[in-house]
């Protein structure tokens, strides 16, 4: 049963409260993130009462949504008319919702042949830190006005302001989907993966975990079945890919080295780092598990063209900013939220 309640009005109340008495607040809403990013300091502000999908029209592929809206419901309305959320939002955790998915700006193992989170953002409703409820974007892609500023939101962490609503563009599930395991090593997976980026086949998702390399092949019955056909190696269960994108593979299990999220140029050769990994997103996302020293991290990344994330506890999770891209961040924090309320240094100690 959907539970719609437009609790805006509170949310700008609290805002304007925080402001005017100049509290921090956080931001949270099914609070599944809340390995990535530094701790918070500030009065709890929940959206989860603001919640609800205002609008979809599935002929249209637009659906617009508030922000405490789980994700489940809005996947479960997707899916039983037959379309999806094409970056695979991650969920990492029960009740996930539609603004934490914005503000976290993850995507699933379809990132690469799909697109990310911000470019199915079409438009926005924001709190920003003087009080003021505003509408960014539209609803459908030719009205563009401020698009840029929501597909800033994705990704930010709620450092921004107050996501209260968010219009996506979804797309139609596809008609076929197979998965394929084949036996290689990393090296050779890479290589291959590189070779077939080339080629037309219908891969939505390569993975190599260590053992073999993993792909999904997505499209119409008779451009999956060639490429199936082609491709060779034995057919597994595609709920591979649900487990990888919500992190429930063996090799994300607890109690082990600390996790790091590496991004990097998708014909990124095998990066000599200690510790194991596992590939996803064709090469371009590794996962890491490693005790090495976060600046080796680091700085063997950032020569491979790429950055590295940390999960959990520690001083700086998000790759340090260059002197000139901190005073952007710093810039634009100060033009959205002046005195500063919103998730202060949730993604650095400056901003």
């Amino acid at each position: 049963m959907r539970h719609d309640h437009d609790d805006s009005a509170a949310l700008l109340e609290q805002v304007n409260h925080a402001f005017a008495q100049g509290v921090s607040l956080r931001i949270q809403g099914g609070n599944s993130k809340a390995r990535l990013g530094r701790p918070v300091r500030g009065t709890l502000l929940d959206t989860r009462r603001h919640r609800g999908i205002v609008n979809y029209d599935p002929t249209e592929l637009v659906l617009s949504a508030r922000a405490g809206t789980p994700l489940d419901e809005i996947e479960a309305v997707l899916d039983a008319a037959g379309q999806m959320l094409p970056c695979e939002p991650p969920h990492l955790g029960d009740g996930a919702t539609l603004g934490g998915m914005v503000a976290a700006g993850l995507s699933g193992p379809r990132r690469p042949w799909a697109g990310s989170v911000r470019d199915y953002v079409l438009g926005t409703r924001l709190i920003t830190g003087r009080g003021k409820h505003l509408r960014f974007g539209g609803e459908v892609m030719k009205n563009v006005a401020g698009y840029d500023l929501s597909r800033l939101l994705a990704g930010s962490f709620g450092c921004l302001g107050l996501i209260t609503e968010v219009s996506l563009k979804v797309l139609p599930k596809p008609r076929q989907c197979v998965s394929l395991s084949l036996e290689m090593d990393i090296g050779q997976a890479l290589a291959r993966l590189a070779e077939w980026g080339k080629q037309p086949l219908p891969i939505s998702a390569a993975s190599h975990d260590g053992q073999a390399l993993r792909l999904r092949l997505e499209g119409g019955e008779g451009s999956v079945r060639s490429a199936r056909q082609r491709l060779g190696g034995e057919e597994i269960d595609s709920r591979y890919w649900l487990e990888l994108r919500e992190q429930r593979l063996p090799f994300f299990a607890a109690g082990t080295p600390p996790l790091w999220r590496l991004s990097l140029p998708t014909d990124t050769g095998p990066l000599a780092l200690p510790g194991s990994q596992l590939i996803d997103w064709g090469g371009a996302q590794r996962w890491l598990k490693s005790d090495a020293d976060a600046e080796l991290i680091r700085s063997v990344v950032a020569e491979a063209g790429g950055h590295a994330t940390r999960y959990g506890e520690g001083e700086e999770p998000f790759q340090p900013l260059s002197a000139h891209l901190l005073r952007y961040h710093q810039n634009l924090k100060k033009q959205l939220d002046p005195r500063g309320i919103f998730n202060p240094g949730r993604m650095y100690a400056e901003v």
